[in-house]
């Protein structure tokens, strides 16, 4: 075999479907052994970046690795963007790259496209190692594997020499073999410490009024059923990071929306708030005052699989190191038999305070006024979609109108990049989550900013025949950064505005459905002929710019943004 093969081979034995990427020379053996294999498709990207979005896609959707490659400098360059939106939000992923002759890896050397690719990626993943040997390759393909899925889940990357994908060898001469994976990774997740749980049992039992704040490890474990089970016998809010959405119905009578002043209401209220999965980070207010209350009388209980998330932006009183979905089955164990708790009245407080504060949203995604309110254009694209399609965020202030009317109902059914912001990621996020699951609906809300980053993948999606949607708010802006400008800068303008580019003639050019849609009594037939046409489709829809310029309710939500980052003696 070369060392292609043995690399296809360990593929195989980790069930990888996919490999996305960009093809180049010194991958050769490796691309004609996946086409020559039984079980694994390369999808060809026009951009690595979209490549690594799609594979970061498939971790979200399905729980398992995605996998990525990139040939060797400017293929591996360009994986960056796309493998650090995934870094930042804890998603596994493998990431390959080619690399030029074991000989001539120093770029010092003076080869053509000399990259030091292993210190590149450093920055971004998780683990890192150069593969030196043939012989060494399921050895370190294992290790990748058993980083990327255990603790705290991430990328991983993996450098191999051109020379050593193309030499042959014999498989009885590789080191460690090619085995399956419960002889060299944990493949049953750890419980956490039962004295712990019997404690954090006694606390929960106690609390006058206890919230569940869910973070995006519960996503990872796939504890949604049981972190549900404990908010009823409690009859405890949840709410959650907004990486975390989809862990419970929104409309759940116990769910309270990220952000809300339901949500805030039920975190500066409760005694006691168990933190599952999550880290407390700046889009969840630090966990500290004013958007959770006098912190210093509210008693905080963790559970995080990773040891260093553990308190780490807050303290705790309580710290338990466990797997999300073992450790909460443990936990319920100790309410086995007991009765739930009542109705409590601070929830139904917290509950109408979410109501009321969704009111107007709701008034203004009715709005039949032209150019189309940012609202009425969410509310059309969440009332034509079943409750179980995919959705995937993608930009700046329509990432911000979209948490308002924009409900999930299910499990890794949102894809946004939450910890980086990063824009581009909705057409490879959709190729990504419609190869996983073809049987489900998948659309895209994206600002004509962030769908420009990667507009060339509609190709990618037309060549693959994955149809969905992507709804572009076009404000011929950067519309997020211009409403920074005309607040801060007396409408001082710059490098914020495009010229009025006409995205669903882009949509047909690569074969792909698309329209414009001017008016907002025509959203939902729009919507109806994206879907019939079952094609790849693009709505360029466009909305009121100066309304996108500022998403209501901002600057009571900011402030208290702000006001929870500052650290005690900052300004």
């Amino acid at each position: 075999m070369t060392g292609g093969e043995v690399l296809t081979k360990c593929l195989l034995q980790e069930s990888v479907r996919y490999v996305f990427g960009v093809p180049g020379d010194q991958l050769y053996p490796f691309l004609d052994s996946i086409h020559t294999s039984d079980g694994i498709d390369f999808v060809t990207f026009r951009h690595e970046q979209a490549a690594a979005h799609a594979a970061d896609a498939w971790a979200r959707t399905t729980g398992n690795p995605g996998v990525c490659l990139g040939t060797v400098g400017p293929g591996a360059a360009d994986l960056v963007p796309g493998v650090y939106a995934a870094f930042a939000d804890s998603i596994p992923m493998i990431v390959f790259c080619a690399q030029n002759q074991s000989w001539r890896i120093n770029p010092d050397h003076g080869s053509t496209q000399g990259l030091d690719q292993l210190n590149l990626f450093k920055p971004i993943t998780k683990w890192g190692a150069t593969v030196t040997h043939w012989q060494r390759i399921p050895h370190l393909v294992h290790w990748a594997f058993r980083e990327a899925v255990s603790g705290r889940p991430g990328p991983v990357f993996l450098d191999i020499p051109a020379d050593v994908l193309y030499l042959e060898c014999e498989e009885e001469t590789l080191e460690d073999g090619i085995v399956a994976a419960d002889r060299y990774r944990m493949t049953k997740p750890p419980v956490g410490n039962p004295d712990l749980i019997a404690r954090a049992a006694k606390m929960l039992s106690k609390a006058k009024f206890p919230m569940v704040h869910a973070g995006n490890g519960v996503l990872m474990s796939d504890a949604s059923k049981e972190l549900i089970a404990l908010a009823e016998h409690l009859q405890a809010p949840v709410t959650t990071s907004v990486a975390a959405r989809g862990v419970i119905p929104e409309d759940h009578p116990l769910s309270l929306s990220p952000a809300g002043f339901g949500a805030i209401g039920a975190q500066c209220q409760a005694d006691l708030v168990l933190l599952v999965g999550g880290r407390l980070g700046d889009l969840d207010f630090w966990g500290r005052a004013p958007g959770w209350g006098d912190c210093a009388n509210q008693r905080l209980i963790q559970i995080d699989i990773a040891p260093e998330m553990i308190a780490q932006n807050r303290v705790v009183d309580l710290a338990i190191v466990g797997d999300a979905k073992s450790t909460l089955i443990e936990l319920l164990k100790h309410f086995k038999g007991k009765p739930k708790a009542k109705p409590r009245l601070e929830m139904a407080d917290c509950r109408e305070a979410q109501d009321n504060w969704r009111l107007d949203f709701i008034e203004q995604g009715k709005s039949d006024k032209s150019p189309i309110h940012p609202l009425r254009m969410i509310q059309e694209i969440r009332d034509f979609f079943p409750r179980d399609a995919i959705s995937i965020v993608d930009g700046g202030n329509i990432a911000v109108w979209a948490i308002y009317l924009n409900k999930i109902y299910g499990p890794r059914t949102f894809l946004w990049p939450s910890d980086s912001g990063h824009l581009g990621v909705g057409t490879g996020y959709a190729i990504g989550s419609k190869l996983a699951y073809p049987e489900k609906e998948v659309y895209v809300i994206s600002g004509d900013g962030a769908f420009m980053f990667n507009a060339q993948e509609l190709e990618t999606a037309r060549r693959l025949d994955t149809a969905f949607t992507i709804a572009i708010a076009n404000d011929r802006a950067y519309g997020m950064i211009k409403a920074g400008q005309k607040g801060l800068y007396n409408e001082r303008y710059v490098g914020v505005d495009f010229v009025d580019v006409r995205y669903d003639k882009i949509a047909e050019a690569m074969g792909c459905f698309g329209i414009r849609v001017k008016k907002p009594g025509n959203i939902a037939p729009a919507l109806q002929k994206a879907k019939d046409s079952g094609l790849p489709a693009v709505l360029d829809i466009v909305i009121d710019p100066d309304i996108n310029l500022k998403p209501p309710d901002f600057d009571s939500v900011a402030s208290v943004w702000l006001e929870g980052c500052q650290l005690p003696g900052e300004g």
